[in-house]
C-alpha cells in the first residue's frame, strides 16, 4: 500500500489506472483540470475512501506541490494531447508537457517519492523508418515549421528530465511510450481514430478516412496497458529504463475502418478527405507506427495481446450505451 498521486487521473488512460490502484488497496490522489477528461469517468470510484480528487491545472504550481505532498509513487499521465489539440495549439502543448514536469519531477525529488512513472509516447519517435520501433532507436522528427512535431519533442524533452533525475537524484523513474491505447472512455474529439470511427458508424456514417487509409497503426486495450504499467512500477528493476506499452498487431487505418463498418452496418459508406482539409496545410503523418515490445516483456511479464476484434466489440458495446442506442 502506498500513497500514489495520478495526474491526469480524469482522464481516459488516468481513470483505469486509478481505479486499479484502488483495487489494490492504495490511496490515491487524482489532479485534473478536466480539460479532456471527464468527470464522469471517475463514477465508479467518486465514494472510495482512499480516494481524494482535486480539480485543477498541473500549470498550478501551488496545487502541484500539494497534491504530490507526501506521495510515494507519481503517476504523470497529465499532459496536451491528440493530433488535432497539438495541430491547433503547439503553444500550449509545449507549455503543458515540459514546464510541469519538471516542476513535479523537483517535488519527487526533494521529497518521499519511490517511484516516478512519466507516461511518454509512440510520437517521440517522430518519421522513424523501421518496421517495429525499438527503444534505444534514433528521433527523428520533421522541421520545427510543422506545429505537427512540437508534442514528440515535448515528450523526447521530458524524458530526458525525467532520466536525468533518475542519474542525477536516484530518482525511481519509469517511461513509458504509449502506442494508440484504446478502450471504454475514449472520446474522438481530439483526433482518437477508434472512438471517432465507432461513434460516425453507429450515427449512420459516413466514416471519414485521412488521406488513402493506407497508414498503419496498432492498437492496444486500456485494461492491459495499465496492466503494464502497474507491472512496470512493481518492478524496481524498470527504473531508469524506457518500456514500448502498445500492441504489435498492425493493421491499417483503412482496414480498422472496414472492421468497424462490418461490425456496425457493411451499408455505411466510407470518405476520404485530404489531411490539409482536417489539420491544415503544415500537417504531416507517420506512415507506419509499430511497436517492438520484447522489453516490456522482458521487465512486466506480459505486453497487450488483445485482438482488435475483441477491442471493437468492447468499445462498441460501451459507445452504444453512452449513446443509449
Amino acid at each position: 500500500m502506498a500513497k500514489c498521486l495520478v495526474t491526469g487521473g480524469a482522464g481516459f488512460i488516468g481513470s483505469h489506472l486509478t481505479e486499479r490502484l484502488l483495487s489494490q488497496n492504495h490511496e490515491v490522489v487524482v489532479l485534473d483540470n478536466l480539460s479532456t477528461g471527464r468527470d464522469s469517468n471517475l463514477d465508479a470510484v467518486r465514494d472510495h475512501p482512499n480516494l481524494t480528487i482535486r480539480s485543477g491545472s498541473i500549470t498550478d504550481s501551488v496545487l502541484l506541490g500539494e497534491a504530490a505532498h507526501g506521495a510515494e509513487v507519481i503517476y504523470h499521465l497529465a499532459a496536451a494531447v491528440g493530433v488535432k489539440l497539438v495541430a491547433e495549439d503547439p503553444l500550449r502543448t509545449i507549455e503543458t508537457n515540459i514546464y510541469p514536469t519538471d516542476q513535479l519531477l523537483r517535488f519527487a525529488a526533494q521529497g518521499n517519492v519511490r517511484k516516478f512513472f512519466l507516461a511518454s509516447t509512440s510520437e517521440v519517435y517522430g518519421k522513424h523508418p523501421g518496421d517495429a520501433w525499438v527503444e534505444d532507436d534514433g528521433l527523428y522528427f520533421g522541421p520545427t515549421s510543422r506545429p505537427r512535431w512540437a508534442y514528440g519533442c515535448s515528450k523526447a524533452i521530458d524524458e530526458f528530465l525525467a532520466l536525468a533525475y533518475h542519474q542525477k537524484y536516484g530518482l525511481g523513474v519509469t517511461i513509458g511510450r504509449f502506442f494508440n491505447v484504446v478502450g471504454p472512455r475514449q472520446v474522438g474529439n481530439y483526433g482518437m481514430v477508434v472512438p471517432r470511427f465507432v461513434e460516425s458508424a453507429l450515427k449512420g456514417g459516413p466514416v471519414t478516412v485521412y488521406d488513402d487509409g493506407s497508414q498503419v497503426r496498432c492498437f492496444g486495450h486500456v485494461s492491459e496497458v495499465v496492466d503494464c504499467v502497474y507491472s512496470l512500477v512493481e518492478n524496481d528493476a524498470s527504473a531508469g529504463s524506457v518500456f514500448n506499452i502498445g500492441s504489435n498487431q498492425a493493421v491499417s487505418i483503412l482496414e480498422l475502418a472496414q472492421a468497424v463498418i462490418d461490425k456496425i452496418d457493411p451499408d455505411i459508406e466510407i470518405r476520404f478527405i485530404p489531411y490539409n482539409e482536417a489539420y491544415g496545410a503544415d500537417f504531416e503523418d507517420v506512415q507506419r507506427r509499430v511497436p517492438n515490445t520484447d522489453r516490456l516483456y522482458e521487465f512486466a511479464g506480459q505486453r497487450p495481446a488483445m485482438t482488435l476484434d475483441r477491442i471493437l466489440d468492447d468499445v462498441i458495446a460501451w459507445k452504444k450505451a453512452e449513446l443509449s442506442l
